[in-house]
C-alpha cells in the first residue's frame, strides 16, 4: 500500500476550546501514541486528512515532526454526524517489517441462483498483516452459490504473508431461500385486495323508509300546519 504524506504540527494547547479553533482553521486534531512512548498532540490539514481516510487501513508518514517523520495508521476516527467532516484522528506508530492486526473489507463479485438471496453476516474481516503491506480487501466469488451454500473465514482466499486474526469457523456469509410472494404478502400484512373485498362484504344500512303520499306522518315526525 502506497504512503500517503501529510505535513504535521505539534500541538500545545488541549481542550474543547482550542480543538474548535483548530476545526475553524481548516485543521484536525489528532494524537500520535504507540511503541511505548507518551502520546504526541498533533495538528494536521482537514482536507489531506479527509482524502487519505477514503483509503481503508491508509499508511501515513507524518513529517514535519520533531526527530524525523513517522509512519503511522489511523486507530480511531471521530467525525460530525451532520457534516461528515473529520474532528479527531487517534494514529498509532508503526515500522517497517512490523505486524499489525486491522479490519478489511470484505465485497463480493457475481449473483448467487436465482432462487437464493445473500446473506453476509461480515463486511469486514480481522487479519493480520505486515504495516506496509495491508491488502485493500479480499473479494470473494459468489456466482452461481446455491441455497444452503456458506463462505467462512477459513476459505477467504488471504494475500500472501497476511493471516486471520479470526476463529476459522467464524461465517462471513451464506446464501438463503429467497422469499416467495405469499411470504412477502405475510409480512406485509392482509394483501389490499383482501381488505377490499372484505369491506364489500359488509352490508349497508337500510335506508329509512319514505311516507307515501297523503298517508299519516308518523309518530316520530311534526304535523305540517295547514297553509
Amino acid at each position: 500500500m502506497p504512503e500517503v504524506r501529510i505535513t504535521a504540527e505539534p500541538r500545545t494547547e488541549f481542550g474543547k476550546g482550542p480543538a474548535r479553533r483548530e476545526r475553524r482553521a481548516g485543521r484536525v486534531p489528532a494524537v500520535l501514541y504507540g511503541h511505548g512512548t507518551d502520546p504526541r498532540h498533533v495538528s494536521l490539514p482537514g482536507h489531506d486528512v479527509l482524502l487519505a481516510l477514503r483509503t481503508a487501513n491508509v499508511l501515513i508518514r507524518l513529517e514535519g515532526l520533531p526527530g524525523g517523520s513517522q509512519l503511522a495508521l489511523p486507530k480511531a476516527v471521530q467525525r460530525n454526524a451532520i457534516k461528515g467532516s473529520v474532528e479527531h484522528v487517534d494514529l498509532i506508530m508503526v515500522r517497517r517489517g512490523e505486524k499489525v492486526t486491522v479490519e478489511i473489507p470484505v465485497t463480493v463479485t457475481g449473483e448467487v441462483a436465482p432462487d437464493g438471496l445473500l446473506d453476509q453476516q461480515l463486511i469486514q474481516v480481522a487479519v493480520e498483516a505486515e504495516a506496509t503491506n495491508i491488502p485493500p480487501g479480499i473479494e470473494v466469488d459468489i456466482e452461481g452459490m446455491e441455497i444452503g451454500t456458506d463462505v467462512r473465514a477459513g476459505d477467504l482466499a488471504l494475500p500472501s504473508g497476511v493471516t486471520l486474526a479470526v476463529e476459522p469457523d467464524v461465517l462471513v456469509l451464506h446464501v438463503i431461500a429467497a422469499p416467495t410472494a405469499e411470504q412477502i404478502e405475510a409480512e406485509l400484512g392482509l394483501p389490499e385486495a383482501e381488505a377490499a373485498e372484505g369491506a364489500e362484504a359488509v352490508p349497508a344500512a337500510p335506508a329509512a323508509p319514505v311516507p307515501a303520499e297523503g298517508a299519516a306522518p308518523s309518530a316520530d315526525e311534526p304535523e305540517q300546519p295547514p297553509s
